[in-house]
């Protein structure tokens, strides 16, 4: 048996670009932006909900690829380490020979 216990709510305005931003992805109410308009997803101008999606509003692609680029370059660098020590140790191993 399934029993809806709650809904969310969205919240539209009549002018979202005088919301003032916080920071991230996070924003205000401003005399600018008038009050909120809350109803239900699908209805009127507001959007719909999906779940298991990602938001790419939320995504700084920049920071990502940068952050992408110095993993690649790090796992390149200890390679190099692990294949140093491999060809010391082998050095080792044909002097005590």
């Amino acid at each position: 048996m399934t029993e809806s216990l709650a809904q969310i709510a969205l919240a539209g305005f009549t002018n979202p670009a005088g919301l003032s931003k916080l920071g991230g992805n996070l924003y205000t109410t401003s005399p600018n932006s008038g009050d909120p308009i809350i109803k239900p997803p699908n209805v009127g101008a507001n959007g719909g909900l999906a779940s298991g999606f990602l938001e790419m509003s939320n995504v700084d692609l920049a920071q990502e690829f940068a952050d992408l680029i110095v993993t690649q370059r790090s796992f390149q660098a200890n390679s190099r380490v692990v294949t140093t020590a491999d060809e010391m140790l082998q050095d080792v191993l044909t002097l005590k020979r």
